[in-house]
């Protein structure tokens, strides 16, 4: 016989985990105990909030679920960050925490112990306010059976996070040689199966793409969830119909592809909202249409009495949530797409040229610009000059997310990714660092100066892990976005940060430091960075006085008053 968390690790190892990004603590410290004599990776994050987005980064990057354990009060406070992106952005990821109870001490008694030490936490109403599902079992059988079922259900249907609650001493009893219920194989209990419309609801989705003389596919997250890039190249070339994209969609098609014609929302492309507007046929596949996307439902945006509506989504409950839809093509996007390609065909005289000029959005004359302090959009394109098809950049909340949304125009598909589920600030860091450990590409993390300052201890993760990914900080010594919104300097307090020097804190980590305050050196910078064996730094000054919301609202979007995020 084996005791629980021995066969716990054997179970990772049966499902293929590379790595485990874990905090020790707790009844935690069992597992990792096991973990150096095993196939699995440990990354230990500096914290549970960067191990839990650096976890749900790769489970977003590989669609395999990622695997975070830390101690129950963290995993519960700290942890829930990346939990709620990974909910939010559809990201498999599985939790393994525990209850920090004692023994008999436990939270069904009357001595209030559980969860913590310090007096009763209740974890799982936390989590369960943040996960798909949540188990806390209270064998070693249910023990096993829970962590084979988080697998399967991070991965069922929609994506998103799952846990278990390792309970007292049931992580390190023995595990019965012939247990009831049994605890079937690993790779029998975690199967799933890609469900996909039917015949019916297709063949009406491609006549009315067919017909259409303005067709238009907006695509969304379910894209990557299904990393169905190829079935959704091959329908916008079969039905002649222009590529849009949610913000988490980005990067579902190469932007520079001649149907792409941008990203949608309240900060998005003016040329992609106008796409959408003009439509007469709208194909959403894989996207929840929240409120940034559809431009807080302006009446002229998205037109349901006028427009022909399919909503292709995994979740029946998305399909026409939000805008009535005339078609529901219900299942993973990879199915939904390749059934609408083999079921016909159509053309018009209008998607190419359209999508043409609606990608003159991605450039601006102040991206030409060699002023000092940078531009900010100036910084984007230099960027853009140095991220090739491969290259990953990951991107922070705030302002430089809407700057990089708009002026990168990325080259490959599954090149981008942002906080854009839940949208907290302090995410880029440690996703680029997770995305450099699970990839062997040139990885760039982009975030402001606050949002860097947050996760920035997750660049000495990433000399730890032997990774240089390259951390661009845009640093305008403030809380950009909410500095902005100010009608006179002093309107609201907390905007104003002290002036960091980001060089002398990536080479205390070990990294190597840069300070551009030119466009030709941050280009220099990015270069070096991409050359360097280390992580590198880029401490960016840009231009504070580019005011962001000012300058990419969409004119849907000041429509309806123009409401802030």
């Amino acid at each position: 016989m084996a005791a629980t968390n021995e066969e716990l690790v054997a179970q990772l190892e049966a499902l293929g985990v590379e790595y485990v990004f874990g905090y020790p603590g707790g009844r935690v410290i069992e597992l990792l105990d096991e973990l150096p004599e095993s196939d699995v990776d440990v990354v230990r994050p500096r914290d549970e909030r960067e191990g839990s987005v650096m976890a749900e980064m790769y489970g977003r990057l590989t669609q395999t679920p990622g695997v975070l354990a830390g101690q129950g009060p963290w995993i519960g406070s700290l942890g829930t960050i990346g939990q709620m992106e990974a909910r939010l952005s559809s990201s498999p990821m599985v939790v393994l925490t525990e209850a920090s109870e004692r023994g008999d001490y436990s939270t069904l008694a009357p001595y209030q112990q559980s969860r913590g030490d310090y007096g009763g936490l209740d974890l799982p109403k936390i989590l369960d306010g943040v996960t798909k599902e949540h188990w806390f079992p209270r064998s070693p059988t249910e023990t096993l059976r829970s962590v084979q079922l988080a697998f399967k259900h991070a991965t069922a249907g929609r994506p998103g996070p799952t846990a278990v609650i390792l309970d007292g001493d049931a992580v390190t009893e023995e595990v019965p040689e012939d247990p009831i219920p049994p605890v079937w194989d690993a790779d029998e209990q975690v199967r799933n199966w890609d469900a996909a419309p039917t015949d019916e609801d297709v063949e009406q989705a491609a006549e009315a793409l067919a017909a259409a003389e303005r067709p238009v596919i907006i695509a969304g997250n379910g894209v990557h969830a299904a990393q169905a890039y190829d079935e959704l190249r091959a329908v916008a070339e079969a039905y002649d119909a222009v590529v849009v994209t949610s913000y988490l969609g980005k990067s579902t098609i190469p932007e520079t592809h001649d149907l792409a014609a941008g990203v949608i929302g309240s900060f998005g492309h003016e040329g992609a909202n106008q796409v959408v507007s003009e439509a007469d046929a709208l194909l959403v596949a894989g996207c929840r249409m929240n409120p940034m996307d559809t431009n807080w439902q302006a009446p002229s945006f998205v037109r349901p009495d006028e427009q022909t509506i399919i909503h292709a989504d995994v979740d029946t409950r998305n399909a026409g949530w939000v805008y009535p839809a005339d078609v529901g093509l219900i299942g993973d996007a990879k199915e939904s797409l390749r059934a609408l390609e083999a079921a016909g065909e159509g053309s018009n005289d209008w998607a190419r040229d359209r999508a043409e000029s609606a990608r003159e959005s991605f450039s601006d004359p102040k991206c030409e610009s060699d002023a000092s302090p940078i531009k900010p959009q100036r910084a984007v394109k230099e960027i853009e000059a140095v991220a090739d098809e491969d290259t990953i950049v990951t991107a922070d909340s705030g302002n430089n997310r809407f700057w990089l949304l708009n002026y990168l125009q990325t080259p490959g598909i599954r090149t981008y990714f942002g906080s854009g589920g839940v949208g907290g600030m302090g995410w880029a860091t440690p996703a680029a660092v997770s995305a450099a450990i699970a990839t062997d590409r040139d990885v760039i993390g982009v975030a402001g100066d606050g949002g860097f300052t947050m996760t920035m201890t997750s660049v000495e993760v990433a000399v730890e892990q032997g990774v240089a990914p390259t951390f661009v900080v845009l640093n305008d010594t403030s809380l950009g976005m909410v500095r902005q919104m100010q009608e006179e300097d002093g309107d609201i307090a907390g905007v104003e940060f002290h002036d960091t020097d980001f060089v002398a804190i990536a080479e205390g980590f070990g990294a190597a430091g840069i300070r551009a305050t030119t466009p030709d050196e941050l280009g220099v910078a990015l270069a070096e960075g991409k050359d360097n064996d280390v992580p590198t730094v880029i401490d960016a000054r840009i231009d504070r006085e580019e005011d962001m919301a000012e300058q990419l609202r969409s004119s849907f979007y000041a429509e309806v008053g123009g409401l802030h995020e």
